[in-house]
């Protein structure tokens, strides 16, 4: 068992107590005062980075946390999607093994993030990876929401701070007829009468077979290969021939081009050796104006602003009550105000020593640690942290760690 320790100093050089408050499902609450005889002191990792356990009898709760000082130049954060693919399933102990052996940096800590596909291990929302779009949707891509919206994210800029918002992919295509909407990277909405997306090698080896819905309208896709960035902008020459079909194989070096409906003529007179110029961001833009050096997402935001918001995911993301009302295992993630200190959290559940919490009671925890905005990740059997290679919580699955979508890595240069 790890040692229960005693309290901490907070990010901004005052003392951290945590104590949770139990309030009624769907109810925001003011947590209570903090008490020095309920908080517990971290246990250094190494320069900006210290984690904890925190026991409270009330709920009762067991709760692991993990707070990262982003303006060490050592410690970096990379979103990591399972099988190094924009699908499939891994445990995060897994995922944090494959980058410390393979990057030459050690990987510290790691916390299971986005909501995903049991089946296929597809991400509900956008993924960035060292600036490179893993996943761009337009609307996350969730069969649990309410109503269909975008789901809150974490977003970590070229600048080193991280942030929480509405996400939405933002992308262009110009080509010799002029420029085009991006709908998707990785990916394409639904049901659309027309749209552009970008398959790269993330994607697979193909590009997806048309469905029977898509049987009666116009596709062209177009092999690219890449050729150059200029900044954000990348950069690609015609590869081959316009195709009209889907299955399209992806270059390695390169894309495809996957347009669908009236989006369809305009490309067909692209020819081979033409350049094509791609530019991928997010609406809002982050506070440096440039696409996210990270990104990966979560559901829903828990604070904002100082005020706990659990309550009103219903209206604002469209959560579900069983899934925000009960008490479950959470994972969640917190950022200060300037964006430079981080909290990952994770609470066990569903035992005698930890019963979970709802998504009020979880913004409060957030919230008592000193985050100005906070966002849960996937929680129940899927709720895991791992330090320097251990699972330190207890995950409820009777097979144990559950193999996951993607997971947030804390990284420490050797």
């Amino acid at each position: 068992m790890n040692p229960v320790l005693r309290p901490a100093i907070h990010a901004a050089g005052t003392s951290l107590m945590l104590l949770l408050t139990a309030c009624m499902p769907g109810r925001a609450s003011v947590p209570t005062t903090p008490s020095v005889s309920a908080s517990t002191t971290p246990e250094p990792l190494g320069p900006g980075i210290a984690w904890w356990q925190h026991d409270d009898p009330r709920g009762p709760w067991r709760a692991m946390i993990v707070r990262i000082d982003l303006s060490q130049r050592d410690l970096s954060l990379r979103a990591v999607h399972a099988r190094d693919t924009s699908a499939g399933r891994e445990l995060t102990s897994s995922m944090a093994q494959r980058v410390d052996r393979r990057d030459g940096a050690r990987g510290r800590v790691a916390i299971n993030a986005d909501f995903f596909d049991l089946r296929t291990g597809q991400s509900e929302n956008n993924q960035v990876t060292d600036g490179e779009w893993w996943v761009g949707r337009m609307v996350t891509d969730s069969p649990f929401d309410t109503y269909d919206n975008v789901h809150s994210q974490f977003a970590l800029s070229h600048d080193g701070r991280g942030s929480i918002g509405r996400f939405l992919l933002e992308a262009r295509v110009w080509g010799p007829t002029g420029a085009l909407p991006l709908l998707g990277v990785n990916s394409m909405p639904a049901g659309l009468y027309e749209g552009t997306a970008l398959y790269t090698p993330r994607f697979g080896a193909r590009t997806p077979s048309p469905s029977p819905r898509d049987s009666t309208r116009r596709i062209a896709e177009l092999p690219l290969r890449a050729i150059a960035a200029h900044g954000d902008t990348l950069r690609y020459v015609v590869q081959g021939a316009v195709l009209p079909q889907g299955g399209t194989p992806i270059p390695a070096d390169g894309a495809v081009l996957s347009t669908h409906g009236d989006r369809v003529p305009p490309v067909q007179r692209w020819q081979p050796g033409d350049t094509i110029r791609v530019w991928i961001g997010t609406m809002p833009r982050l506070t440096d104006g440039r696409p996210p050096q990270q990104l990966i997402g979560g559901w829903p935001r828990i604070v904002e602003g100082g005020v706990n918001v659990a309550a009103d995911a219903p209206v604002r993301e469209g959560t579900i009550s069983r899934n925000a009302e009960a008490r479950h295992p959470r994972s969640a993630i917190g950022v200060s105000k300037d964006g430079r200190t981080l909290w990952l959290y994770a609470v066990n559940g569903r035992s005698a020593s930890s019963v979970g919490m709802t998504l009020v009671e979880l913004g409060d925890a957030m919230r008592a640690l000193g985050a100005w905005d906070a966002l849960n990740f996937d929680g129940g059997g899927s709720t895991t942290l791992v330090i320097d290679g251990r699972v330190v919580n207890t995950p409820t699955d009777a097979t144990g760690e559950r193999a996951v979508a993607n997971a947030l890595l804390v990284l420490q240069r050797r």
